[in-house]
C-alpha cells in the first residue's frame, strides 16, 4: 500500500468518525431536550396531584347543609 493509498484510507476513515460524531452529539440534544419537556411535564402532574390531595376548605360549622 503506497503512502498516498493509506493517506486515502486515514482521511476517509476520519471523515466517517466526524460524521458518526456528529450524529451522536445531534441525538444527545434531541433526548436532552425530551428529558427537558418530560421533566417540566412530571413537574405539572405532580403539582396537579399535590392539588388534589389538599383537603378540602373547611365549611362554616353552622352552614346549613343544601338538602334540608
Amino acid at each position: 500500500m503506497t503512502d498516498a493509498e493509506r493517506l486515502d484510507t486515514l482521511e476517509f476513515k476520519v471523515a466517517h468518525l466526524e460524521r458518526a460524531q456528529q450524529e451522536l452529539s445531534d441525538v444527545l440534544v434531541r433526548q436532552q431536550q425530551d428529558l427537558r419537556r418530560l421533566q417540566d411535564r412530571l413537574d405539572r402532574l405532580h403539582q396537579m396531584l399535590e392539588n388534589l390531595q389538599q383537603p378540602a376548605q373547611p365549611q362554616d360549622p353552622f352552614e346549613i347543609p343544601p338538602h334540608y
